[in-house]
Parts: C-alpha cells; sequence; structure tokens
C-alpha cells in the first residue's frame, strides 16, 4: 500500500497530540496516511503497553488511517543506530510516502529528540539503493520522501509554517481522548504527570487557538521544516 503521509511518534498518542489535525484535514482531501510508532509507551507512568495498544487502535480509527504499525522499540531507551535505522527504513520502503511528519526537534521526553532525528536519518538513507533491506522475503526499493516535517509538542518551537486545522479540532481532541488512561481524570487515583492535569489538557486548545490566531483562522498546527519551504508563485502563499 503506497501512502501519501507516513508520521511517526516515539510513543503511541504522540502523533495524536502534534498533528491529529493535520492528519484528518489531509484525509478528508482524499489523501492516504498511516502512522508508525516507535514504542509501545511501556514506561508512561499510567496504564501499560497493553492498554496502549488498544488506545492507539481505537485512536487510528477516529482519525481514519489507512494504517497503524508499532515497531516495539525500548522505551526511552532505543537510540539512533543501524539497527533501529533500518527498522524505519523499511517503513518507509514499505509504504512508500510523499510526505513523512516526525517528533519534535527538541522536546522535554528524550525520545522525542531522539526519534525527530531516527527518522530523519532513516528518511535520507532510504533513498541510497546499496542499502539492502527486505520485508516477507521481499526485496525492497530504493525511497526517500520528498519532505521531512517535525511537528510541535510540549516546549513552544516557533514553526516555520502553520496549517489551518480549522474544523478539525474537536475529531482531534476525541483522538486524544482514545488514550484514556493517559490524560485528566478527575477521578483517577494513577499518579499524577505532566500530561496528567487538566491544564495540559486545556492548552492542547489555546495553543491550537493561538497558532490560528497568527494565520488569521480560528486553529492552527505549526511544523518545522528541515529545509526551505519553496513555492512557485507569491499566489501560493495565503
Amino acid at each position: 500500500m503506497k501512502l501519501d503521509i507516513l508520521a511517526f511518534g516515539a510513543h503511541p498518542d504522540d502523533v495524536e497530540l502534534g498533528c491529529a489535525g493535520t492528519i484528518l484535514k489531509e484525509i478528508s482531501l482524499g489523501k492516504k496516511v498511516g502512522v508508525v510508532d516507535l514504542t509501545r509507551g511501556e514506561l508512561g507512568t499510567r496504564g501499560s503497553a497493553e492498554i496502549r495498544d488498544r488506545e492507539a487502535d481505537a485512536a487510528g480509527k477516529i482519525l481514519g488511517l489507512s494504517v497503524r504499525e508499532n515497531l516495539s522499540f525500548r522505551d526511552s531507551f532505543f537510540v539512533n543506530d543501524e539497527k533501529h535505522q533500518l527498522e524505519i527504513i523499511k517503513m518507509i520502503r514499505k509504504y512508500q510516502p510523499e510526505i513523512v511528519l516526525c517528533n519534535a526537534i527538541d522536546d522535554r521526553h528524550i525520545d522525542h529528540e531522539k526519534g525527530s532525528k531516527l527518522v530523519s536519518d532513516a528518511c535520507f538513507l532510504s533513498g541510497l539503493r546499496k542499502i539492502e533491506t527486505s520485508v516477507d522475503g521481499k526485496n525492497q526499493s530504493a525511497w526517500r520522501p520528498k519532505v521531512v516535517y517535525h511537528y510541535i509538542q510540549w516546549k513552544n518551537i516557533e514553526p516555520d509554517f502553520v496549517v489551518d486545522i480549522t474544523g478539525f479540532t474537536e475529531k482531534k481532541i476525541e483522538a486524544i481522548l482514545a488514550y484514556r488512561s493517559q490524560f485528566y481524570d478527575a477521578n483517577s487515583n494513577e499518579p499524577e504527570s505532566p500530561i496528567t492535569s487538566k491544564n495540559f489538557l486545556e492548552s492542547l486548545n489555546y495553543r491550537a487557538q493561538d497558532l490560528g490566531r497568527l494565520i488569521g483562522t480560528e486553529y492552527g498546527e505549526g511544523f518545522t521544516a528541515e529545509r526551505y519551504l519553496a513555492v512557485n508563485s507569491l499566489g501560493d502563499l495565503i
């Protein structure tokens, strides 16, 4: 299955938190989108890997993803090395996306920055013909995505561009709340973490509103780019 967009997240829920609005909008425009989670989030303060598996499946259905896979890397302990790069290269060559979305370039959780660089490096290496990979006994062809964009997570990184996600925020929040074990619940007896507060949940909405304000819309999601953005003419800019 060839995808238009492949989004990577170090943990299940990273993609939902960072770029679910954009994914929903692209799918509404007829694009095929998939998600690859690097880990099962087994070291999360609340819940378990098995719970996160079920939550990720539910969130994927809400988003309308064409496919979702999990590479089962070790939460917090995966590294950017040949072994891990090859597993991501296999995913890129399997789905041949034109666009890759991945973790923030700098963030509070160490896996986010690691995952960001790991996926970015793998996107480049995936285009090298002399790197050989196979899936289910079938050799894969080299494939390099046209662009790699990084969504924004905990830290308020200045975006290189903002996507108007007006009309898709309610569905985005619904997908996020599919991870019921992870976020604010007034009746929960589970330990607290930075993402379990009511303030964090509310911040998702006011960040989207603020980014929307900056581009003259109701809601927005910000991204950073690895190279200059190009347009055919000034009329392409909104």
